[in-house]
């Protein structure tokens, strides 16, 4: 399942929230920064980036998946550079799949935010 249906959503939520010089990885916007990780080929992309209050927050949509691993690597990294960076890691949850991002966090002690993505 692809979370550009909730990209737009979730780039409104980030305006909302006082966040400046917004990126995403949706075409109508400049794509972030992004990460590679040694010994693997495809890059990790933040969904959304912005910079509040002087601080660079990472915004992510989450989805159920069966690939809870990838998403917990990702996750911990965008949370560690959030912290470096004096920022937050939000995690944006659609209808449905609050429960996967709550149970994500929790079970794996990760440093960031759900919120409920209307």
């Amino acid at each position: 399942m692809s979370n550009k249906p909730y990209l737009e959503k979730a780039i409104q939520w980030a305006k909302r929230k006082g966040m400046q010089d917004i990126k995403a990885n949706i075409e109508e916007y400049e794509t972030p920064s992004h990460f590679t990780q040694s010994g693997k080929e495809a890059p990790i992309i933040p969904d959304i980036t912005g910079i509040q209050m002087g601080s660079k927050n990472y915004v992510e949509v989450a989805l159920k998946t069966e690939d809870v691993t990838s998403t917990v690597s990702k996750y911990k990294l965008l949370a560690t550079m959030a912290a470096m960076r004096g920022g937050s890691l939000y995690i944006l949850a659609p209808k449905g799949h609050k429960s996967f991002a709550d149970t994500v966090v929790k079970d794996y002690s990760l440093n960031a935010k759900v919120i409920y993505l209307k």
